[in-house]
C-alpha cells in the first residue's frame, strides 16, 4: 500500500463533480425543498383543524421554572477545568504519535460509545476532534449540574435529566454533515438517502409518532399475538381471553394475567419463540389474559375504582366461577401489578383474600420513593400539561405516553432511529418488540391523572388508608397472598430498588428474583433463548443490596423457577374438558384471540 493511500485511510473523499453531478445535486436539493414546502403548506391549511382536535401531542419533558433557567448559568462556573481538558484534547490531536490517526492513540471512554462505533470517528482526525470535543463538553455540562446551588434534590435531578436530554440531542452523530457514515452514504446514494429520510420524517410528523419498525411486516393474530384462543367476555373496560390448551391435563388452578393498561397485552405474546403466554399454555396451565380497552370519549369518567372493581376483581370472579375453582393464580405486569395489589388489599379487607391463590408481579412498583427517572416527569407542571391535553376528549392520547417512555432512553429509542431512518435512509427492521412499542394505547384522563398524582407523586398507596377503593380504605399490610416478585437489574422504568420495596409492604411469603436486562427483556426471556441470567437468594435479606450480596447467579431464564414455584403452591392437575376449552363452558366464544379491543386505535 502506498504512503498516499495510508494517509487517506479513514478519510471520506468525494468524487470530482462533473456537469451531470451538479445537475443531479441541484435536482436533489430542489426536490427536498419542494417536499418541505408542500409539508409547510399542508400544515398551514390544517392549523385550525389541529387546534380543535390536536393529533400531534407535544413531546413531554421537564419544564424548568424561571428560577431553574437562572440557575443554569452556574453550569459554566467550572470553566477552568473545562479549558484545561480542552487544551489536553488539542495537545492530543496535534501530537502525531498519539493523534487520532496514530496507531498508539490511548483508549478513550468515547471508544465505547455506540454512537461513534464507526472506525471513521477515530481514524479520521476531523471526526475524532468532533466526537472528543462533544463528549468533553457533555461531561462538563452534566458535571455542572452538581455545582448549582439553591435547588431541591428533585429539582436537581430534573435539571440533570433535561441537561442529558439536551446534550444527547446535540450529538454530532445526529447531524448529516458531522456524521461520517451519513456523509459516505450520501455520496454512495447520490443523496437518495436524505430524500428517503426526509419523506419518512414528514410522514412521522403527520402521524405524530416516530416509526421504529416495518409495521407492514406484522399482522395481529397471524405472526404476532397469535397464540390460539377465544374472547369469552367483553365489558366496556376489557375483553377476557382464554387460550386453547395443548396438553391432556392442566393445573387445577388457572392463571389470570393483568397486563399494563398503558400498553397492549401482547408484549407477553409476541411470537411463537418468545411468547410467555404460549409457553405457559405448553406447561399445562389454563391461561386467561385481560385485554384492556384503549380509552375513548365514552371512558372519560372511568376512575381507579372501575379498574380495580370492574376490571381486576370482576375478572378474578369470572374465571373462578367459569371453572368452578375456589381460587386462581394471578400475574400483574408493571402498572397492572399495582392494580392487582389494590385488588388484593380490597379483597383482604372484605375477607375474600382466598379467591387468589398466588400473585406474581412483573416489574411492579407500589412504593414510589425510588421510582427512577420517570418520576422526574411527574410534577405539577407536567400534570397540568397532561390535564390540558386530555380535558376536551376525556382521554390522553397514547402517543404522549409513548414519547415519554422513549425520552427515558432517548439515545436508544429516539436519536438512533433519527440517524438510521432519516439520515442514513436505512430500511426499517421487522422487529416484533418495536412493533408492540409503537402500538400505543389511549388512557382514561381521570384514572391516569389519579394514578400519577396519588401513586407516583404523593406515594399514597403505601400509606394505610390513604387510598380508598369503592369506599374501602386500602392497607397493603393486610395482603398475605403468596407472592413471586420479579425485577430487572437494568430496568429504567421500574428500577430494581423500587420493585424491591414491594417486599417490605406485603405480609405473605415472598420469593424475589432479580433478572438480567431491563423492563421488557428481563421479563420476555424464554428458556430456549439461553439469554441473560437471574439471581436468587434463599436466605434472609432486608434490603436489595443484602439480597444481591448473598445471591446465587443462574444462567438463562427465570421462567422455569416461576413454574416450579406455581406448581409447588398448586392443587394438582385435572383433565381438559368442558370449560377448560375456550367457549365450551357457560361463557361462549365471542371471537378469536387476540380480539377487537387490541385492534382498536
Amino acid at each position: 500500500m502506498s504512503d498516499d493511500s495510508t494517509q487517506n485511510e479513514g478519510a471520506i473523499l468525494p468524487p470530482i463533480a462533473g456537469l451531470d453531478d451538479l445537475q443531479h445535486w441541484t435536482s436533489v436539493i430542489g426536490r427536498a425543498q419542494q417536499m418541505l414546502l408542500e409539508h409547510a403548506t399542508e400544515t398551514v391549511l390544517t392549523t385550525s383543524k389541529l387546534a380543535e382536535d390536536p393529533t400531534v401531542p407535544p413531546l413531554p419533558g421537564p419544564l424548568p421554572s424561571t428560577e431553574w433557567i437562572a440557575e443554569t448559568e452556574k453550569l459554566f462556573e467550572a470553566q477552568t477545568s473545562f479549558w484545561t481538558d480542552g487544551l489536553k484534547l488539542w495537545q492530543h490531536m496535534l501530537t502525531p504519535a498519539t493523534g487520532a490517526a496514530g496507531a498508539d492513540a490511548p483508549p478513550s471512554p468515547a471508544d465505547k460509545d455506540r454512537r461513534f462505533s464507526d472506525p471513521a470517528w477515530k481514524s479520521n482526525p476531523m471526526f475524532d476532534l468532533i466526537r472528543q470535543s462533544y463528549l468533553m463538553l457533555s461531561d462538563h455540562m452534566l458535571q455542572g449540574v452538581d455545582t448549582i446551588e439553591g435547588v431541591e434534590p428533585q429539582q436537581r435531578e430534573q435539571i440533570r435529566f433535561a441537561t442529558k436530554t439536551f446534550v444527547d440531542a446535540l450529538s454530532p452523530s445526529n447531524f448529516a454533515f458531522t456524521n461520517p457514515q451519513v456523509i459516505q452514504r450520501t455520496i454512495e446514494t447520490r443523496g437518495d438517502n436524505l430524500l428517503t429520510g426526509l419523506s419518512r420524517m414528514l410522514t412521522d410528523l403527520k402521524k405524530g409518532q416516530l416509526t421504529h419498525t416495518d409495521e407492514s411486516a406484522f399482522e395481529l393474530g397471524v405472526n404476532i399475538a397469535a397464540t390460539p384462543g377465544k374472547v369469552i367476555k367483553e365489558t366496556p373496560l376489557y375483553q377476557l381471553i382464554q387460550y386453547t390448551p395443548v396438553t391432556a391435563e392442566v393445573d387445577a388452578l388457572p392463571l389470570l394475567i393483568f397486563p399494563p393498561w398503558i400498553n397492549r397485552f401482547y408484549i407477553l405474546d409476541l411470537n411463537q419463540k418468545n411468547s410467555f403466554i404460549r409457553w405457559a399454555v405448553e406447561q399445562g396451565i389454563t391461561v386467561f389474559v385481560v385485554s384492556w380497552k384503549s380509552a375513548d370519549s365514552s371512558m372519560a369518567d372511568i376512575t381507579m375504582d372501575d379498574y380495580v372493581i370492574k376490571g381486576v376483581i370482576d375478572a378474578i370472579d369470572t374465571v373462578g366461577d367459569l371453572l368452578g375453582v375456589p381460587s386462581i393464580n394471578t400475574i400483574g405486569y408493571c402498572v397492572g401489578g399495582a392494580a392487582l395489589t389494590m385488588a388484593l388489599a380490597w379483597l383482604a379487607a372484605h375477607d375474600q383474600a382466598d379467591k387468589v391463590n398466588s400473585a406474581t408481579f412483573f416489574t411492579t412498583q407500589v412504593d414510589f420513593a425510588r421510582s427512577g427517572d420517570l418520576k422526574l416527569l411527574v410534577d405539577d407542571q407536567q400534570l397540568a400539561l397532561i390535564d390540558s391535553l386530555s380535558a376536551e376528549k376525556g382521554y390522553l392520547d397514547g402517543r404522549y405516553m409513548a414519547a415519554t417512555f422513549n425520552m427515558l432512553r432517548g439515545r436508544d429509542l429516539i436519536w438512533s432511529y433519527v440517524v438510521n431512518n432519516y439520515l442514513m435512509g436505512s430500511d426499517y427492521p421487522a422487529f416484533d418488540l418495536l412493533y408492540w412499542n409503537s402500538d400505543t394505547t389511549n388512557l382514561p384522563a381521570k384514572w391516569h391523572a389519579s394514578y400519577l398524582r396519588d401513586l407516583y407523586r404523593d406515594n399514597k398507596l403505601v400509606e394505610p388508608g390513604a387510598i380508598s377503593i369503592a369506599g374501602t380504605p386500602l392497607d397493603l399490610r393486610k395482603i398475605k397472598t403468596p407472592s413471586y416478585i420479579q425485577a430487572g437489574r437494568e430496568d429504567h422504568i421500574a428500577p430494581a430498588a423500587s420493585v424491591w420495596k414491594l417486599t417490605e409492604h406485603l405480609r405473605g411469603p415472598v420469593r424475589f428474583v432479580l433478572a438480567g436486562s431491563g423492563h421488557i427483556a428481563g421479563v420476555v426471556n424464554p428458556p430456549a433463548a439461553g439469554k441473560y441470567q437471574y439471581w436468587l437468594n434463599e436466605g434472609e435479606a432486608s434490603t436489595l443490596d443484602e439480597f444481591i450480596a448473598g445471591a446465587t447467579e443462574y444462567k438463562g431464564s427465570w421462567w422455569p423457577d416461576w413454574r416450579a414455584w406455581i406448581k409447588k403452591g398448586g392443587t394438582g392437575t385435572v383433565k381438559v374438558k368442558g370449560a377448560r376449552n375456550p367457549g365450551k363452558g357457560k361463557l361462549k366464544a365471542i371471537e378469536d384471540a387476540p380480539g377487537r379491543y387490541v385492534r382498536t386505535r
